[in-house]
């Protein structure tokens, strides 16, 4: 995996006070989707996939898609208490649409199913038919404004999906994310992650979009964004402030908070091993996310795999199975914590 960076944020990304509206709206506005570049980018090699980001900048607000032209199984892992989440297929996907706007940004989704169809010249037989599956995050929070990811930036989204880089930072459908909303005085902006590995011809490619109430845990336990003091320039984990509540002086955390995700590999799986890497891997993210799937967050990941290579079965000293089903997941649950930290770019 290379990172390429653009310039750093400054030390805090403390989000403003939020106004939930009234606001202008699409209909109040003359939008233009824009591509949405973030403040770096992860390369990734895996052949038959693209993502692509769009944004309407008056928001800002955005869309990210990941697209797999020749289509993937697939397992939807959804927790918490808030969850927004649209699909054709629960079980097979040709892309998946990420996006801001809360509920409203559902309709981005049908930007994208829209834009497949034109692409086989409007074919609706059954097996012409292009399978989407989306998930939101609420992003109002941020910005003073009620501007939705649409149809027309999911189809931008998708238009601008290439192969080989993922924008990470403030970039797509995590433009307006944040994290840390143990108390509003408190909250920084996230944004978007990826991170990609390659192992032999196994290849694992993580994005994730981190909007959650909980903070980011870098792997030495330090607190890397949310959760923010603006007087001392310090972070904290928020189980001290919970602590702190309980004895009758702590904070009000607020609503409005998920944290989406798409893992993609290119290993044979069947149903039953799927479903369980990919429960695997979402458990797992509550390493680099504290607290996690709590009743105000609506985590959901989507689980992808393209069905091309087998994993090793040579024995070995901690049994092939370990190897098949623990070992694969092992390694995705550290590339997804790559990704998440990835976000804070």
């Amino acid at each position: 995996m290379t990172l390429t960076e653009n310039p750093a944020p400054a030390a805090g990304r403390v989000v403003p006070t939020p106004s939930f509206g009234p606001a202008e709206s699409n209909d109040d506005l003359d939008l233009v989707p824009r591509p949405s570049p973030g403040a770096g980018t992860v390369e990734f090699d895996f052949p038959g996939v693209e993502v692509g980001t769009a944004q309407y900048t008056e928001g800002p607000t955005g869309t990210t898609v990941l697209h797999v032209p020749a289509g993937a199984r697939m397992f939807i892992d959804e927790r918490g208490g808030a969850i927004g989440l649209s699909y054709g297929d629960k079980q097979y996907a040709h892309a998946i649409c990420l996006s801001g706007g809360s509920l409203y940004g559902l309709g981005a989704c049908a930007g994208v199913a829209d834009e497949l169809r034109a692409r086989v010249d409007n074919k609706v037989g059954w097996n012409d038919l292009k399978c989407v599956s989306g998930a939101i995050i609420y992003d109002f929070a941020t910005r003073a404004n009620a501007v939705v990811p649409d149809a027309a930036l999911g189809r931008a989204a998708l238009r601008l999906a290439e192969p080989g880089r993922v924008p990470v930072g403030r970039a797509g459908a995590g433009i307006s994310a944040s994290v840390g909303k143990i108390d509003w005085s408190r909250c920084e902006f996230s944004g978007q992650g990826a991170a990609f590995r390659k192992i032999g011809d196994i290849r694992i490619l993580a994005v994730t979009v981190v909007n959650a109430v909980g903070v980011i845990v870098d792997r030495d336990g330090t607190v890397v964004r949310g959760n923010y003091d603006p007087a001392t320039g310090t972070r904290r984990l928020p189980h001290l402030d919970y602590q702190a509540a309980f004895a009758g002086d702590g904070p009000t955390t607020a609503s409005g908070n998920t944290t989406i995700s798409a893992l993609i590999t290119n290993v044979r799986l069947d149903d039953r091993a799927l479903e369980q890497f990919g429960r695997q891997v979402h458990g797992s993210m509550h390493r680099g996310i504290q607290p996690f799937h709590t009743n105000l967050d609506g985590d959901t990941l989507f689980t992808l795999t393209t069905d091309e290579v087998d994993l090793p079965t040579t024995p070995s000293r901690i049994g092939a199975h370990a190897i098949n089903s623990v070992g694969l997941g092992s390694i995705a649950a550290e590339v997804m914590w790559d990704a998440i930290l990835s976000s804070t770019r």
